[in-house]
């Protein structure tokens, strides 16, 4: 039976490829590799982490919303009633849902970041 290699698999091999090379190139093209690398590391992040930091947006978003839908429309709705004050800081599970997103989104940006009071997360 053949198997195709998985989309996460694919991007890591090239992540590992070019900080492989990158010791043996110039300066300029090794900040470029090394600039590729961590998109890539991004990229292999989102793949295998997105599904689930998106799934739990969604609940948080439709428990503060009070309704079901989708990523988009639920984003879209709670940002517009939070410019229009209509949801604000004592809306009750309006913070808990938002620092779960922001803290979901970071460990999939910047998964070294160590929020305060926190330890840092293992790669």
């Amino acid at each position: 039976m053949i198997t195709h290699p998985r989309t996460e698999e694919l991007v890591e091999s090239v992540r590992l490829w070019i900080d492989q090379i990158r010791p043996t190139l110039d300066p300029r093209n090794a900040f470029l590799a090394r600039v590729a690398a961590n998109a890539l590391a991004t990229v292999g992040r989102e793949i295998t982490a997105g599904p689930a930091a998106e799934a739990a947006a969604v609940a948080g978003m439709a428990g503060v919303l009070g309704h079901e839908g989708d990523y988009a429309t639920l984003n879209s709705e709670l940002c517009a009633r939070i410019r229009s004050g209509e949801l604000s800081v004592e809306t009750p599970g309006l913070l808990a849902a938002l620092t779960i997103m922001a803290r979901d989104q970071i460990a999939i940006d910047q998964p070294s970041y160590k929020p305060e009071g926190t330890a840092a997360p293992t790669p």
